[in-house]
């Protein structure tokens, strides 16, 4: 029986005691899962699960598994650039003091060491697999933006840098026959038994995998798309959070979300980030009346951490009663921006906005998770033989708020620090394989069904939710809100679903739950966790939140200082 014939028996089941029992008979006789032993499972093919697969490939066979093209991810779409300490002008010191002061003293400082001695020779073994940065003559060309101190921002032509870097890994890891891409397929679940990972359950059109492993790598991105307003892919559904949640890993330092200031705001446009790199060379800010206003809040102004302009935008947009403010580069000579930023022009101009001759209407979106599965230096989880690496992961090296353009370079970083720390532990740890009866109980034991006719309704109302009611501006009154809401859709967190719209409706629910409850929790502002109930730091402000799951919800522990 093909499972897509079981799929269907199980859509009847809902109505059909008899043929339910049919088909859960069926289930103890018939091959309904397709399974696949492989060395190295990477979930995720973004900047972070492209470098893993790098490393481990010369050890084993690698399947790289992606939802959508393998470059389709956060970093195909990274525009500002990498930040490296690799200038006349910089060291890795200061670096690690301007990550440290973005992070708001939230930052792991072993791991904030980490990423900026490692950072600079990750780019060179780019640059010698053909990475091509701007170039000022013969030199390589820095730029700056917000909330560093020296030039230090890499670009790829001018504003297309996650383009530029996808391309050169997806080309290296193409190069080894042992790599073997799974497109246009959704991981599920976890597979755990007894706080080992085995791999993954992999939705791949109507077909069930499960994919073994010796161990797995999860770098599948962040969650930006749990907010109705967000810079992030389609793809971006906090999926990894959410498996790795159900699959009992600790979650840490979820109320960090960071809203980019500057996202193009028009009625038939996309949310279209503009770079950080405008305001980095020299793009101004004015309210609807065309006053600039970044100078009122912060002596960096324009460059001042981005949780600081977010909210100074909401600030004016409030004050002004507006829907948006303005970037402004109308001062600014048009050559040289539309040579520096050609992907940002030519797609403002789609959209009738001359970023040359127009002020560009702007507001604020969510952007970047700090928060996500903790692990430690390497990329090692709770649960054994699971790895993470990217946006999902939390090493803690972004503390409250991420500094502009450290997030590829966490990518490199740690992404080759996880497939270095699972090629060690496949060496000590032989692959256990579990049967296809083991294995098909995932299925036996789980009535899947049609989760609700209405879910695209639900996940608009989710959406809209998160956006005012745990957004730039948070307060216990808005979060309690959330959380009651929330609450009233958790059986949907239940149920169990085998369509991608609705198990990534479930995963985004999952996140939006635990970032809501981790908010709530905080009764402080601390970076780009901002409430206006407790706008000072308060107490525990220097712990970290970590989220578990329990029986009867999430369980939450403050750990550190």
């Amino acid at each position: 029986m093909p499972t897509v014939n079981c799929i269907i028996l199980v859509n009847i089941c809902n109505n059909n005691i008899k043929l339910c029992l049919i088909y859960k008979a069926l289930l103890f006789i018939l091959p309904i899962m397709k399974k696949e032993i492989v060395d190295f499972l990477i979930i995720g093919s973004g900047v972070a699960g492209l470098r893993a697969t790098i490393e481990l490939a010369d050890y084993g066979n690698v399947v790289v598994v992606t939802k959508e093209r393998p470059a389709e991810s956060s970093t195909e779409y990274a525009q500002g650039g990498i930040a490296v300490a690799l200038s006349d002008e910089d060291e890795v010191g200061i670096h690690f003091e301007d990550t440290l002061k973005a992070g708001d003293g939230l930052c792991r400082e072993d791991a904030v060491k980490v990423l900026v001695e490692e950072g600079p020779e990750r780019i060179l073994e780019l640059i010698s697999w053909g990475a091509e940065f701007d170039k000022e003559g013969t030199k390589l060309d820095f730029t700056i933006e917000a909330a560093h101190s020296r030039k230090r921002i890499l670009h790829a032509h001018g504003d297309s840098t996650g383009k530029e870097l996808e391309r050169v890994l997806l080309k290296k890891a193409r190069s080894f026959p042992s790599v073997r891409k799974y497109p246009f397929a959704l991981a599920i679940d976890m597979i755990v038994r007894n706080g080992k990972c085995f791999g993954a359950y992999v939705l791949s059109g109507r077909e069930v995998i499960s994919l073994l492993a010796k161990v797995t790598i999860l770098a599948s991105g962040g969650a930006g798309q749990v907010f109705s307003r967000t810079t992030n892919p389609a793809v971006a559904t906090g999926d990894g959070m959410a498996m790795a949640y159900r699959a009992d890993a600790l979650l840490e330092d979820m109320e960090f979300v960071q809203f980019h200031p500057t996202v193009l705001f028009a009625p038939s446009a996309p949310q279209f980030l503009l770079s950080e790199a405008m305001r980095g060379e020299g793009a101004i800010l004015r309210n609807i009346n065309k006053e600039q206003f970044m100078e009122d809040y912060h002596p960096d102004a324009e460059l001042a951490p981005r949780d600081i302009v977010s909210r100074a935008i909401i600030s004016q947009m409030v004050r002004t009663k507006s829907k948006h403010v303005y970037l402004d580069l109308t001062h600014m000579d048009g050559k040289f921006i539309k040579n520096r930023f050609p992907r940002i022009y030519a797609t403002c101009l789609q959209y009738d906005v001359n970023i040359i001759k127009d002020l560009i209407p702007v507001s604020p979106a969510v952007h970047y998770m700090m928060g996500g599965v903790k692990t430690d230096l390497d990329g090692a989880t709770n649960i054994r033989g699971l790895y993470t690496a990217g946006e999902v992961a939390c090493t803690g090296v972004h503390g409250a708020n991420r500094l502009a353009s450290n997030s590829l370079l966490e990518g490199l970083v740690f992404g080759a620090r996880a497939g270095r720390a699972a090629l060690d532990y496949s060496f000590k740890n032989e692959l256990t394989e579990l049967s296809s009866r083991e294995l098909n109980r995932y299925l036996m034991h789980n009535d899947y069904q049609s989760l609700i006719l209405d879910f695209g309704e639900t996940r608009h109302s989710m959406r809209k939710l998160m956006w005012e009611r745990v957004g730039i501006i948070r307060c216990g009154e808005s979060l309690s809100e959330a959380r009651t809401k929330l609450e009233q859709w958790s059986y949907i967190l239940n149920k169990n679903v085998l369509t991608r719209p609705e198990i990534e409706l479930k995963n985004m629910l999952t996140v939006a739950k635990l970032i809501t409850e981790a908010a709530y929790l905080r009764k402080s502002s601390v970076g780009a966790h901002y409430r206006s109930d407790y706008p000072k730091k308060g107490k525990r402000w220097m712990k970290h939140i970590t989220l578990s799951k329990q029986e009867e919800g999430v369980r939450c522990e403050f750990a550190g200082k």
